[in-house]
Order: C-alpha cells, then structure tokens, then sequence
C-alpha cells in the first residue's frame, strides 16, 4: 500500500490530500494569496489525522501546471522540501489532467471519449489539453498548452470537442464555440482528483528525484523585474515626438 500526501495551488483553490494505505483524508480551502501560508499546516493536519509523520511516506507529490505562476512555485518547493528531509521521491501532476480527472467522476462520461479541460490564464488567454481515458488511465491527446481565445475557437470549430470543462467555460462562454459539448465549469472535488491522479502515477513508477522536480510554466514571462520596469519609464516614448 502506498503513504502519499499531494499538494495543489495552481488555482485560486488550495488542495491537500493524504493517502494513508486505505484511509484517504483530503481537504480543498480558499488559497490565493494564503496559500503558502495555509499549506503546510495544512498538510501536517491531514498527516496527523492519518497518523502519519513525514518520515513515513512514500512518495510527495505536487501540482505541476500549468497554472497560477506563484502557485506552482509554492506547491513545488513545499513538496520538494519535505520530499529532500524525508530522502523519498516527488511525484508531479498534470494540474489540467486533474479537472479531468473530477469531470471523469462527476459527469456520465463513456470511456474512450475525448475531453478538453480550459482553464482561464486572465489575459483572454487559456491554458488548454485534451485527454482521453481507456478505463483505466489518462492518455493526453493534446498536451497542456496557452492558447489565445481565438486560436482556441480556431481549433475548436474544425473539430467540434464533445465534452470541455474547466474555468474557461463560465469565463469566455460568449467568446469560444462550444456548441453541444457537454460543459462542466466547476471542480467539484479538486483533492480527491488529485489524489487519485497521484496514486496511480506513483503506482506507474512516475516519480523524480526531489531535486529535479520542475513546474510546468508556460508563459515565458509572467513579470517585469523591477530594473525592466524602471527601464521602461526611463526610456521616452517616440510616439510622443
């Protein structure tokens, strides 16, 4: 049986979630701006309850992204301190996979059919992936990428997707084409996703070395340095003659 806790930020929504052999305890909390300092508590708390101490697990894994920049650095240093104290290895989840995951269980969805998760990434921008599951995993289809809205619309009306769920569903719903596709919005339970993503992929052997654990970003750059910023007022606008 495996001991695993999983960690999550790459959304607005922190999730924590501890496999102890049977017993699975998992929580889903407001995160943001908190969520460095609610997760590791948070995560103590559900080792406890599971009656387990860091030294005991298997494995640690984390949400990969794509996602909230600052999130993803969050989830990932916090795994890969605890997975370096503990000499165990860190296990890294594809955060878009795990609302597919959710969508898998909460929606009638047949096996076999392709589903695309759309995340809203702000700046009429999404992060996107298309996956299909076999019954017993999640094979991707197409790999996490950041579309535009209308790079995304483009690809979608040359192949209609059945099913699309994701914060991209409430958040453009006047500005993509998604037509009869069956629509989830909402993740209904983020850490039991993530949770079950976790253990299967530690199952498979999908485990790195803590010191080679990376999140997924994929906007190059996120923001300006403060030298960059200075820079820019400091250099004078041609347009203005």
């Amino acid at each position: 049986m495996t001991r695993l806790l999983a960690l999550d930020s790459s959304t607005e929504q922190l999730a924590v979630a501890v496999a102890a052999d049977d017993v699975h305890w998992t929580r889903a909390v407001d995160g943001g701006a908190q969520a460095s300092a609610r997760m590791l508590p948070l995560a103590l708390e559900g080792l406890a309850a599971c009656g387990l101490g860091v030294p005991q697990l298997d494995a640690v894994a984390f949400g990969s992204g794509p996602g909230a920049f600052t999130g993803l650095r969050c989830a990932c240093a916090v795994a890969q301190g605890l997975a370096f104290g503990a000499r165990i290895p860190v296990v890294a989840v594809d955060s878009l996979m795990l609302v597919a995951e959710d969508a898998r269980v909460a929606l009638p969805l047949v096996d076999g059919v392709t589903l695309w998760v759309a995340m809203d990434a702000r700046m009429d921008e999404v992060y996107a992936a298309s996956y299909r599951h076999d019954g017993t995993r999640w094979q991707v289809i197409d790999a996490p990428a950041l579309y535009t809205l209308d790079a995304l619309a483009a690809r979608w009306r040359a192949q209609a997707p059945p099913v699309v769920v994701g914060s991209a569903v409430q958040a453009f719903s006047a500005r993509l084409p998604f037509g009869a596709a069956l629509t989830q919005a909402t993740v209904l339970d983020r850490a039991g996703a993530l949770l079950r993503l976790a253990l299967q992929r530690h199952a498979d052997g999908a485990t790195v070395d803590a010191a080679h654990a990376m999140p997924l970003y994929l906007r190059d750059k996120v923001a300006l340095t403060t030298a960059e910023r200075n820079a820019a007022r400091a250099t004078p606008d041609a347009s203005r003659g």
